[in-house]
Order: C-alpha cells, then sequence, then structure tokens
C-alpha cells in the first residue's frame, strides 16, 4: 500500500495496546488539520481489536494494523523520525528531502517516556522539534507549519507550561509545549479543556 503521492504524509506509530480519550481528540485535531492542508494522516501499528472513532475515519485518516516498516509508504531515506534524541534541528528544507514525517505516539507522556525508542533502532534519519516536550497534536501540528509553511521553528509562537484554570479556586500546569493562539492562549483539540477539567475534578475526588 502505497500512501505517498505528491503530498506530504504523518504517520503516528501508535504504541499502546488501547485508545484513551486524551489521544483520541488529539489524533481528531491532526485528522482535520492535515486534511485542510491537503496532506495525508495514517495510524500505523493499530491493534485489529482496538475500536477506531468513526469521525476519525470521516476526516480521512488511514488506519493501518502493520507498522511503518511494512507499509511501503516510501523508502526509508524519505521517511523521518521526529526523535526527541536527534541532534538536528527540523528545518523549512527537510520538506524537499522527506516525503513522510513518523512520530511515536504518545509523546505527550509526564514525565516523558521515550516512546521513540523502537522506532530509532530502525535506521530513519531524524529530527528533533526543539527541546521542550510536546504534545503528539502539538507535535505534528509544528511539523506541519515547518515543512508545509516553511516557518523556522523559532519563528512559531509558543506556550510553555501554561496553567489552565479549573474552576475560581484551582488551576493545573501543564506540562508541555503548545503552539500560541491569536489570543495568546495554547492551541489545544476541541473538548480537550474539558476533559482536563473533568480529569482534575476526578483527581480531587479520589481523595475523598
Amino acid at each position: 500500500m502505497s500512501l505517498v503521492s505528491n503530498r506530504k504524509t504523518y504517520i503516528i506509530e501508535h504504541l499502546d495496546p488501547e485508545l484513551g480519550e486524551w489521544s483520541a481528540l488529539e489524533y481528531l485535531a491532526i485528522a482535520k488539520e492535515s486534511k485542510e492542508s491537503g496532506a495525508s494522516f495514517c495510524l500505523s501499528l493499530i491493534p485489529r481489536d482496538l475500536k477506531i472513532p468513526t469521525n476519525l475515519k470521516e476526516y480521512g485518516t488511514i488506519v493501518e494494523h502493520r507498522g511503518v516498516e511494512e507499509m511501503n509508504v516510501s523508502t526509508k531515506e524519505r521517511i523521518c523520525l521526529l526523535d526527541p534524541a536527534a541532534s538536528v534541528e527540523l528545518q523549512p528544507k527537510d520538506g524537499d528531502d522527506f516525503d513522510v514525517f513518523l512520530f511515536g505516539g504518545i509523546l505527550g507522556d509526564d514525565p516523558p517516556r521515550d516512546r521513540t525508542c523502537e522506532l530509532r533502532k530502525k535506521g530513519f534519519p531524524s529530527r528533533r522539534l526543539g527541546p521542550v516536550q510536546m504534545t503528539t497534536d502539538t507535535a505534528v501540528r509544528v511539523t506541519r507549519m515547518v515543512i508545509q509553511h516553511r516557518k523556522l521553528l523559532e519563528e512559531i509562537a509558543y506556550v510553555d507550561f501554561p496553567e489552565l484554570r479549573i474552576d475560581q479556586h484551582e488551576s493545573t500546569e501543564m506540562p508541555f509545549r503548545y503552539v500560541k493562539n491569536d489570543d495568546g492562549q495554547p492551541r489545544m483539540p476541541e473538548g480537550m479543556l474539558d476533559l482536563i477539567k473533568n480529569d482534575a475534578e476526578k483527581s480531587v475526588d479520589d481523595l475523598f
């Protein structure tokens, strides 16, 4: 199966046996933005018994049970692994050298777990998105801004470790880097703020 034509492809190798609400919202945001930008979005290594939300497929998400090496998406030298341990930062000119941009999900663990280590062993060329941990959707968004919009990493406006107000008495700090919206707020998937608030309320409830 070949995914690559004349447009860019973003692949998340799903490295988890389940698909939680957090990841589902991130993947949906990636699917929407990929479709809007004329790019392809693929989830690879999906367990056959894992139910994928219908709305993901509605936005053209390609769901693959095979890993990226088995998918024949491109030659290895045209696949770029986004790796926090890489020594070279992603640059706009990388869009001329790579067709496929590969991510090891889930990126947004805190503290970060090296989810990319298994993909690193496969010998793909790699690039880094800077020194600060990003959520999965942010990592794909920033890659698209660099590759398709030809922006340098340092030209992108970010919000690092934003403090989100849960209610009038509580707030929580997110341990990630986000792209900054025009209003100065971190860009998050639709529904993510409500999910974070609900999770925070559950954590408080667990104390009683």
